[in-house]
């Protein structure tokens, strides 16, 4: 049974497991070969900036401003909308969904940067 356990376990590899070891003694480990496309100080930066708008939709003195932001484009786990459904939903026309969509972007914007 013992035997059985350890011959299960015979291929599992580490990311710490040393490939070779360089001639000043430094392992290589598979974790030190593994890429990745991903920068974390941009993934760090766009999370920020995220956050920054959220707090900037979530604090809009307009609740009909906030509402049709927060329709348009998903956010609080909704299903994003179209202007027209936006429209229809608040009873307004979609032209005026529009302007309050583009200020609002606009102002957010300029927060932002």
């Amino acid at each position: 049974m013992h035997f059985r356990s350890l011959k299960k376990g015979a291929n599992d590899l580490y990311l710490n497991d040393t490939l070779e070891i360089d001639k000043d003694g430094n392992p290589l480990t598979i974790e030190d070969t593994i890429s990745s496309e991903s920068d974390l100080a941009e993934n760090l930066e766009t999370k920020l900036r995220w956050e920054k708008v959220a707090k900037i939709i979530e604090n809009l003195d307009d609740e009909r401003e906030k509402e049709i932001i927060i329709l348009r484009y998903g956010l609080n786990n909704k299903r994003p909308l179209t202007q027209r459904e936006v429209a229809q939903r608040l009873n307004i026309s979609r032209s005026y969904v529009s302007r309050i969509e583009k200020k609002v972007i606009t102002d957010i914007k300029s927060k932002v940067d």
